[in-house]
Order: C-alpha cells, then sequence, then structure tokens
C-alpha cells in the first residue's frame, strides 16, 4: 500500500488508486490490457507519478473552484492544489481561487446560476489558458463578463475565454465563446516540433507521455517499406502523428472532423516545413469518400467510444499493410481488433497517461496476414 499524496483523496471524485504503489498500479494496468486483448508480450511505458496533467476542468462553487465530490456528482469540494496537475497548473488555479471568492455558482440540479467551470490549461513552454465556462441562459451574464475581464488584467494566463453553453447540458466547450485576452491557440512542443491546437480543443493531457507514445510510432513504422507508401492519419486531431512520422512516408493525409483542429493542422504543417502531407476536414464513418492510394498505413486515435462501424469496414476494404491503434478506452479497443480477422497482433503497448487513476492508453500494431 502507498501513502496518498494528495489530501483529499477519497473523498474527491478524480483519483482511484493513490492508495496502491505505482509498480502495482502499472502491473494491474497491464495484466487488463494483457486479458483484454489476449496478447500478453506488452511493452510498458510511464513517466511522472503525479504532477502530469496539463489541463484541469474545476467546478464553480459559491466560494470558489473544485472538483465533484466521490459518487456525488452534484456537490463540489473545494481544492487548493491538485496533486496530479502540473505545478504551473495550480498556480493559475490559485490565481483564480483567490480573484472568485463569490461567485453565482451553477447549480447542477436547479440548472440556474452562471460560472460552470474554470478550464486551465498549461504547456512546456509556458503557454496558459483559462477559459470560463458560463450558462449562456444566466440573467447576470453581464456581470460575470466584467468580472472575468478584471481576472484577465490581473493573471498571468496568456489566453482568456468566455465559453458559453445551454443550462441542460453538461459541456465544457462550446462553439460559442468570446476572447477576452490573448489568442484562441495553444502553442506545445513535442519531440522538437511546434503545434498549435485550440484552447478549447482536443490534446494530450500528459506531454511526457504524449512524446513516448509519438516515438513509440516513429520506432515501430521504419522496420516496414514506407518511402513508397502513404501514412493516413486518422481521427488525427491536430496532426500529431501524421507529422512527426511525415519524413518516414510519400506522402500523409490528416483526417478529422473538427474544423479548427484541421486548420491548426495545416498550419502545423507549414511551421515544421512539412510539404509532404494533406489535411481535411471529414468525419471518420466517410472514410470511403477518401480515394487512398495503396500501399497504405494507418494511425488512427479514436475517441473513446472507438471507430465507427463503417470506418472498420472501409479501412476492411482498402486494406493496409499496417494499422496502429491507439485507444484511450481499452474495452473498445478490444471489441474492435477481433472485427479485423486478415490482420495479426505484431506488438502491444501501454502508456500510462493517467497515473492514480484505473485509466490507461494502449497502442496495439495490427499486420495484414492476407
Amino acid at each position: 500500500m502507498a501513502t496518498p499524496l494528495c489530501p483529499y483523496f477519497g473523498s474527491c471524485g478524480g483519483c482511484a488508486t493513490q492508495h496502491l504503489e505505482y509498480s502495482l498500479q502499472l502491473e494491474n494496468k497491464k495484466k487488463s490490457l494483457t486479458q483484454l486483448i489476449n496478447y500478453s508480450d506488452i511493452n510498458v511505458f510511464s513517466a511522472n507519478e503525479y504532477f502530469y496533467r496539463n489541463r484541469m476542468d474545476f467546478v464553480f462553487h459559491p466560494r470558489g473552484v473544485g472538483l465533484r465530490e466521490k459518487d456525488k456528482w452534484w456537490k463540489i469540494m473545494d481544492i487548493e492544489r491538485c496533486v496530479i496537475s502540473q505545478e504551473p497548473l495550480n498556480k493559475l488555479l490559485l490565481e483564480v481561487r483567490t480573484f472568485f471568492t463569490n461567485v453565482d455558482a451553477f447549480d447542477v440540479r436547479q440548472h440556474t446560476g452562471t460560472f460552470r467551470y474554470a478550464v486551465i490549461r498549461v504547456t512546456t513552454i509556458g503557454d496558459s489558458s483559462v477559459s470560463f465556462v458560463v450558462n449562456e441562459e444566466s440573467t447576470k451574464l453581464e456581470e460575470a463578463t466584467e468580472k472575468i475581464k478584471e481576472f484577465a488584467a490581473k493573471t498571468t494566463a496568456n489566453n482568456i475565454l468566455i465559453t458559453y453553453v445551454k443550462p441542460d447540458t453538461d459541456e465544457s466547450v462550446s462553439e460559442e465563446y468570446i476572447l477576452i485576452k490573448g489568442r484562441e491557440l495553444l502553442q506545445e512542443k513535442l519531440l522538437g516540433r511546434t503545434f498549435y491546437y485550440p484552447v478549447q480543443g482536443f490534446f494530450q493531457n500528459n506531454p511526457a507521455m504524449a512524446e513516448k507514445m509519438l516515438q513509440y510510432s516513429y520506432d515501430i513504422l521504419p522496420k516496414y517499406d514506407t518511402k513508397k507508401a502513404h501514412l493516413l492519419d486518422l481521427y488525427g486531431g491536430v496532426g500529431t502523428f501524421g507529422i512527426i512520422n511525415s519524413d518516414l512516408f510519400k506522402a500523409v493525409t490528416i483526417v478529422e472532423s473538427v474544423p479548427p483542429a484541421i486548420e491548426c493542422a495545416k498550419r502545423n504543417a507549414k511551421e515544421n516545413r512539412i510539404s509532404n502531407s494533406n489535411a481535411l476536414v471529414l468525419d471518420a464513418r466517410n472514410l470511403k469518400k477518401l480515394a487512398l492510394p495503396s500501399p497504405l498505413f494507418v494511425i488512427t486515435d479514436p475517441p473513446r467510444s472507438g471507430m465507427h462501424p463503417k470506418t472498420i469496414e472501409e479501412l476492411k476494404r482498402v486494406k493496409p499493410e499496417v494499422i496502429l491503434y491507439i485507444s484511450c478506452n481499452i474495452q473498445q479497443l478490444a471489441k474492435d481488433i477481433p472485427k479485423f480477422k486478415e490482420y495479426k497482433i505484431q506488438s502491444a503497448a501501454l502508456f500510462d497517461l493517467f497515473p492514480q487513476t484505473n485509466h490507461v492508453e494502449a497502442a496495439v500494431e495490427l499486420v495484414k496476414t492476407l
């Protein structure tokens, strides 16, 4: 057994495994992946046990911000410091807590009130943002906006947004927002490459482990004859996998359904002087609309729900040489792998992007057998 570093452990609804030695956490995750995909030779990658997250969605309560209580989604615990958050993020948390000591907090059961979330993000190169998520139907939006503008003038955060969400949904992102300070993008460096991504967009929450995943893909692919092949970066986000591996392939296509992410992917390709990539806004379920060349290699990194059945059918039709399946939901990964009957598992790896929790990321290398 381990002594939890967090004073809120057991009461906060976040971390679930701080009471376990980290080596045992990794072993448990490896056992789970082994059983689910029926493959035992799994490489395990890990980094910082604590202070790793670059994004946290803190919930407003009348006296400040915190996190939901364990098994009590309607109750908010006041949190002074989060031990799985990077220290620059905790510094911004302190700034938010110090400034917002008396707010019209949203009541999740009554669906009334103004302030819902403070989404804080930081990067390893010093960029940062706070997105204030508010109830778009509140009668106190003008007052809240002025308060946030006052905070923007004092905070060390580079970028400040106000994000508007409906009262009957539990979202912390929205297409409806205004920029109060800075810009709508954050900047990060991974494996020496520069990546821009939207303040409200998806980006890996653990940059040290994100680099290990990217390096893993870059180490696996060169064992194949890729120089005349095409790489499809599916569910590609802002293009991290496609750009990192671009020099291994003749051409790269980045596919993502979120337009702002594709705008960033194009910018990232230009920023990193990548001349053989193409970034397209396309829902992966409509993959058949693309004329995919052969030989084809695929890196797919879908959401927790996994790949859409139409996406899987199209991949089976075009028969990529290799599919590198990245997954943040190993239960869904285990359901999807058997659907590729003409492929075998060549290798598998576990990436602990979420220490002190039961969540884990995995990568499975599927190779065509027929």
